[in-house]
């Protein structure tokens, strides 16, 4: 009986450092860095577009300049 209730004991006290362990390696960042990551895609993706578009619009002009003339 003895022996039993010492194994329990151990079992309890490997779950207990495990989760030590666990809590222990839990990184943490900042929200600012993600946030600002976050702003400087959009511009990215918005400059990207606004590219895109003009693009789009002078060839479409341009073609429609070469059939009129």
């Amino acid at each position: 009986m003895k022996k039993d209730i010492k194994d329990a004991d151990f079992v309890n006290v490997d779950v207990s450092s495990n989760n030590n362990l666990e809590s222990s390696n839990i990184k943490t960042t900042n929200v600012n860095i993600l946030l600002n990551r976050v702003k400087l895609d959009k511009k990215k993706t918005l400059k990207k577009r606004i590219i895109i578009s003009l693009t789009l619009i002078s060839a479409v002009s341009a073609l429609a300049v070469y059939f009129i003339i």
